[in-house]
């Protein structure tokens, strides 16, 4: 009979739950401050005693941040959809096809994926530079694929590799070819691992800020993390702008977790348990 959670159990999940949200409550209560009480003896109250909008607005009219999170959207998904559809072709070959080298292919791209960005950052640039892709989505697509790339191939694998091989074998009894037993067999089965890896992709592009603070100088080419940043003035810092910015941003990431947790956690624990 299974035990029921007493009264201890859920003041520490409420606790624990406080602690990981601590940070955006504060975050977006900055947001709705106005300056007045962003610094001072008011700056460390929970209550605002005149909450504004003032702090979102200028983000949008004072600045081009809609710009900004066009160019992160376009970048990301363009990012995700080309990582992930290189990647199912490389994960199931590795999975499931004999050949020689996959053992090496896997550490050369567990090996690219832990190299440094700032290792990378100068030939990158350099390269792009020769070619004309600064200032461009092109030019951050192809760099965001040195760390997109080799995430997606490693996890698509992994969900790859959970897939009964009974399976394979079945498809090829009945005269299926090999395209034919990876687009009708094994991609199916394998969509909440596409789905969980293209989500982690695309948070990862969303989220990159090196590759774009150096290849992308203009200011309508610049992606959300670079702009947030150049939010600082020689002078001051606008927090409160900072802050409304960051709740903008974050909350889209969230909101796409929150309706697709089910397939995430389909996904990750896609293949746990053996039958």
């Amino acid at each position: 009979m299974q035990k029921k959670a007493g009264p201890l159990f859920y003041i520490g999940l409420l606790l624990f739950v406080f602690v990981v949200m601590f940070p955006f409550l504060w975050i977006l209560l900055a947001a709705l401050k106005p300056p007045g009480e962003l610094f001072g003896e008011r700056a460390f109250q929970f209550i605002i005693q005149n909450p504004t909008l003032d702090n979102f607005v200028r983000v949008f009219t004072e600045r081009p941040f809609a710009r900004y999170l066009w160019n992160s959207t376009v970048v990301a998904t363009l990012t995700t959809l080309y990582s992930i559809t290189i990647a199912s072709f490389a994960a199931y070959a590795i999975a499931w096809l004999s050949f020689r080298g996959k053992t090496i292919i896997l550490g050369i791209v567990l090996a690219v994926s832990m190299f440094p960005q700032i290792a990378t950052i100068s030939p990158i640039f350099m390269f792009m530079q020769s070619m004309g892709l600064t200032n461009s989505y092109l030019g951050l697509i192809i760099p965001y694929t040195t760390f997109a790339l080799p995430l997606a191939i490693w996890n698509l694998t992994i969900f790859f590799r959970k897939i009964p091989s009974d399976l394979g074998e079945a498809a090829k009894v009945d005269g299926a070819s090999i395209w034919q037993t990876m687009t009708r067999v094994f991609f199916p089965l394998a969509m909440p691992g596409v789905f969980t890896t293209a989500i982690l992709v695309f948070i990862a592009a969303w989220n990159e800020f090196l590759f774009a603070l150096t290849l992308n100088t203009q200011e309508a080419m610049k992606t959300v993390p670079v702009g947030i940043v150049m939010f600082q003035g020689m002078f001051t810092i606008p927090w409160g702008e900072i802050s409304a910015a960051s709740i903008i941003v974050t909350v889209p990431l969230v909101v796409m977790v929150l309706i697709f947790q089910r397939r995430i956690i389909s996904g990750l624990t896609s293949g746990a348990v053996k039958e």
